[in-house]
């Protein structure tokens, strides 16, 4: 058991990290620029205004505050954010296609500060927001929290994914099975896959000083989804709205920290709150 910090190639091996005291002050650093990139958008997200220019506005402030964008050139994706709107699952790419009155959108980012991954994504409405995509948005952030809730040194991996999808489907909403959180830290996915459905009591046993995101997507309607042909876009195959909400975190001795807390409390931004 490594207490310390990895001092290997870093690339994923499949073994669980365990991270000590500065691994955490790392994460603190590198998830709060994240979700202080996230809260400069919100004043932004407003129709008419193009994905791509929400995407030069995080490019921008993630370099100027001396962090990488993580998902630039990543695996040749090309942009800074990825901006997922109303059936878009995941991975959605920014383009000139602007905002329209109504839309439901997640912005996605992960910065890297000295070395740290920060990824946080979170719900933004686009003026007025129609009652029903309020409220799977409302949904989907009470899966997260009820997710989050459980975790702690000796719950189980299942537990995270029973918490989230017991609630979500009591909701009449489904959880999608075909993308999961994952392991972060110095390395942008690494070990454990964090589902968001599952048994209690069952999976892997979490332990103090491992870092992962918890970030369900929830649909309005069924699970499905496919891939679009560019290779990233994930839509909703019966083309039901979809929404999704990430906290990176680390497991402490009592319980969980969330690393991409918002700074200025807008996770949820005002124009998706009170939808119940």
């Amino acid at each position: 058991m490594n207490m310390g910090e990895p001092t290997d190639t870093l690339v994923r091996t499949g073994a669980i990290r365990l991270h000590g005291p500065d691994g955490f002050e790392g994460m603190r650093r590198a998830g709060r620029l994240a979700a202080e990139c996230l809260d400069m958008l919100t004043p932004y997200v407003q129709p008419g205004v193009t994905t791509e220019y929400l995407d030069d506005l995080a490019r921008e402030f993630t370099l100027d505050h001396g962090a990488l964008p993580a998902c630039l050139f990543y695996k040749g994706y090309t942009k800074t954010v990825c901006i997922s709107a109303n059936h878009v699952v995941c991975h959605g790419i920014p383009s000139p296609k602007a905002l329209r009155e109504g839309d439901i959108i997640n912005i996605d980012i992960t910065v890297i500060v000295d070395g740290w991954h920060g990824d946080h994504s979170r719900m933004y409405g686009v003026g007025a927001v129609p009652f029903r995509a309020r409220r799977l948005v409302d949904v989907t952030y009470e899966g997260l929290a009820r997710g989050l809730a459980v975790i702690k040194p000796g719950a189980r991996l299942g537990d995270i994914g029973h918490a989230i999808q017991a609630y979500v489907e009591a909701q009449r909403c489904s959880v999608v099975r075909d993308f999961c959180g994952h392991g972060v830290g110095q390395i942008f996915h690494d070990a454990p896959n964090i589902l968001h459905y599952g048994r209690k009591g069952e999976g892997m046993e979490l332990k103090a000083g491992m870092f992962f995101t918890v970030e369900p997507m929830v649909n309005l309607g069924k699970p499905g989804v496919k891939v679009l042909n560019d290779g990233w876009t994930a839509v909703t195959r019966d083309k039901s709205l979809s929404a999704q909400c990430e906290h990176s975190v680390g497991v402490t001795e009592t319980g969980v920290e969330i690393f991409t807390a918002s700074p200025k409390d807008l996770f949820k931004p005002p124009i998706l709150a009170g939808a119940n």
